[in-house]
């Protein structure tokens, strides 16, 4: 028997997850979203006719029931819904920071709760999601939600205490980097090449020099060495310390109870 879903919440997070459901085809009972701001929801409704958008009684009244929401919110509306949640409902927060632990807090009837790290990569089933499980989560129903998260990607468990971290090393990361690729390929057309050229001449050469990285076998220095020249080595120092203040500073404040 198909299981239903329901996302409280519309956003970002939501739509990422129905695209890889849709990508791969995945059947549903039904799908029920909830979300304040009706712009929100019209729109998610236009790309993915087949969700029913309803208020959040319905959507947490569903047999798996995504927490789609920021971390300041969350304690408030699991309140406001923890009537609708019964005791055999499987609850997934997508929101950092917020521990296991508070959620049960609010739902103490439920006792298969996880938290997911989603990616963003994801909406190409490509995704790097770590997830856990509290502790009392049942071996079937854990095994049934592992099964269904591999749609997006790489789903796998973790501790709780690590999730924080791959937020910071996982979720987060690609907006490293985003931006410079889309210099660069401007840089590519405008020395050039062709925005396909461009485009092809950075994917393939990244993805490589990942490899070279971390699957050659060489140490890091050895590989930064094989390049003699670097164009913006004289700026290495200054980047490496903006990572570092501001990704350590971040995860120190996303890793506060």
């Amino acid at each position: 028997m198909k299981q239903s879903i329901g996302f409280i919440g519309g956003g970002r997070v939501t739509r990422i997850l129905l695209q890889a459901f849709k990508n791969k085809n995945a059947k549903f009972s039904k799908i029920v979203v909830t979300d304040t701001n009706p712009d929100v929801s019209g729109n998610l409704k236009k790309s993915f006719p087949d969700i029913q958008i309803d208020n959040a009684s319905v959507a947490a009244s569903q047999d798996i029931v995504f927490v789609s929401l920021h971390p300041p919110v969350v304690m408030d509306t699991l309140e406001f819904i923890k009537g609708s949640i019964n005791s055999n409902t499987i609850v997934i927060s997508l929101a950092p920071k917020i521990t296991i632990a508070k959620i049960s807090s609010k739902l103490n009837q439920v006792k298969n709760i996880a938290r997911l790290i989603p990616n963003a990569t994801s909406y190409i089933n490509e995704g790097y999601n770590p997830i856990c499980f509290s502790p009392d989560f049942a071996s079937k129903p854990k095994l049934q939600i592992i099964d269904l998260l591999k749609v997006l990607g790489n789903t796998f468990e973790v501790k709780e205490e690590k999730l924080e971290s791959y937020a910071i090393m996982s979720a987060m990361l690609p907006t490293y980097f985003w931006f410079q690729w889309k210099e660069l390929t401007e840089i590519g057309i405008r020395i050039g090449l062709t925005e396909e050229e461009s485009k092809n001449s950075i994917n393939d050469t990244i993805i490589a020099s990942l490899n070279l990285m971390f699957k050659s076998g060489l140490s890091s220095t050895n590989v930064m060495d094989l390049i003699p020249v670097k164009p913006i080595g004289e700026h290495e120092t200054q980047i490496a310390e903006i990572y570092r203040t501001k990704l350590i500073g971040l995860f120190e404040k996303i890793s506060k109870l």
